[in-house]
């Protein structure tokens, strides 16, 4: 943990959730969906429901978030319920994501400017290298500097996607007939990707919990923030979704890369998509910023718990995990030269959904194992609310487990691997 004159304000955490939830996933999902459901009132309690189920998630999950006041993300919670090794292998298959993840994104946001500036597009690699390093030199300078960027940044994407879909709200643009365009049949592959869609754009509701330790009013308050950020971002995505059907329809939505982008085109103007580009880049560098906030505190956290070289857990006089940074930087880098990043993402992304599983029968486990342990908050409707929510992500890990079985095979190599490689670390 930080000193005090680096703990952050608790609105902070509402701020990383909503920042962290809403992505390039609500910009583009909707098309996404559309194609496969193009029924309106079926579409929106698909959002709904789903948005219901992550905040009952969150409900459950943030009773382990109040119970570990330290900063690591989930790093720190599985070790808590679950021991060393599993923090260990965790760890580092999250913080993995974290460094492709600023590559991928430097990347997308060079090509996004590319569609406003053409000319730019020779320079790409360049120009991602100096996205990103911006934004860790951002962090290499102060905690309170890189919190003030991410709270201003989260209120205006809150505004914008709030403003936009208002404004479609009172705008009736030429609609197909949906009632004629519902397909005759969808596979189960169809309605997994659906699924799979919206449950990953809600994703990013224990965020905070990369930087828990540094939060004035504790664990408990982080556990509480957690859940209004995600009652935010719920009212958000489905002011939106109602915005798209209403304006727009779904048929008009079918396959499009940014669906709030193609219905201002048709509500508005051709050029008014570009307003959208101009919120995904927005996002995006968001999304750096935030980050390299959280993904250095794995590593600080790894190496405070002797699985990383000791230096890596200093904190600089900014509040921030300077070795850390820097490493996670330097890796971030040279996946944007080398390429490699999406298999990187593909493998460590496999991991979360299990992850969520593990999370939510970790509240079991530590009610049984730590009874008298402190708990700033615990979890509401427990242990009914638990028990629903640990059959829902058992079967949405059985079934991605059984659509991604290449992916289920690295996954197992991965943690095969990792066996030895922790048996040495902890003798040493």
């Amino acid at each position: 943990m930080t000193g005090d004159r680096h703990a952050l304000p608790k609105r902070f955490v509402i701020a990383v959730t909503v920042g962290g939830v809403i992505g390039l996933g609500i910009l583009r999902g909707p098309g996404e969906i559309a194609e496969v459901v193009r029924d309106p009132a079926l579409y929106l309690a698909l959002w709904l429901v789903a948005g219901i189920f992550v905040l009952l998630s969150t409900v459950v999950s943030a009773e382990l978030v109040g119970m570990t006041p330290r900063s690591g993300g989930f790093y720190a919670l599985i070790r808590r319920a679950y021991g060393p090794y599993a923090g260990f292998l965790i760890g580092w298959a999250d913080w993995l994501t974290y460094a492709a993840d600023l590559a991928l994104k430097a990347v997308v946001i060079t090509e996004f400017a590319a569609i406003l500036l053409p000319g730019i597009a020779t320079f790409s690699t360049g120009l991602a290298i100096a996205v990103t390093t911006v934004f860790a030199g951002i962090q290499l300078r102060g905690v309170a500097l890189g919190a003030l960027i991410q709270e201003i940044a989260t209120s205006m994407i809150g505004l914008v996607i709030f403003g936009l879909a208002l404004l479609l709200l009172f705008v009736a643009a030429p609609m197909q007939d949906v009632a004629n365009s519902v397909p005759a049949a969808n596979t189960l592959n169809e309605w997994s990707l659906v699924i799979a869609t919206i449950i990953f754009t809600y994703d990013g509701w224990l965020y905070a919990s990369y930087i828990s330790g540094e939060i004035r009013g504790g664990a408990g308050a982080v556990a509480r923030s957690c859940i209004k950020g995600m009652v935010v971002v719920i009212i958000l995505y489905m002011l939106l979704n109602v915005a798209l059907v209403k304006s727009v329809g779904l048929s008009s939505l079918v396959g499009s890369d940014l669906a709030l982008a193609r219905a201002l085109e048709l509500a508005f103007h051709p050029a008014a998509g570009t307003v959208v580009v101009i919120a995904a880049i927005l996002i995006l560098l968001s999304h750096q910023n935030l980050e390299y906030m959280s993904g250095p505190r794995i590593l600080q956290a790894l190496a405070t718990d002797g699985f990383l070289a000791r230096r890596a857990k200093y904190i600089g006089k900014g509040g921030n995990p300077v070795v850390a940074v820097l490493i996670t930087w330097l890796v971030a880098v040279s996946l944007i030269l080398i390429g490699g990043f999406e298999f990187l993402l593909l493998l460590s992304v496999f991991f979360f959904v299990p992850l969520y599983l593990a999370l939510i029968a970790g509240i079991f486990i530590l009610r049984k194992r730590e009874p008298e342990a402190v708990r700033p908050y615990r979890a509401w409707g427990h242990p009914y609310s638990t028990i629903f929510c640990l059959a829902a992500w058992t079967v949405i890990t059985l079934f991605q487990a059984y659509v991604e079985r290449e992916t289920a095979v690295y996954a197992v190599l991965m943690v095969a691997v990792s066996w030895p490689v922790y048996r040495y670390l902890a003798r040493s």
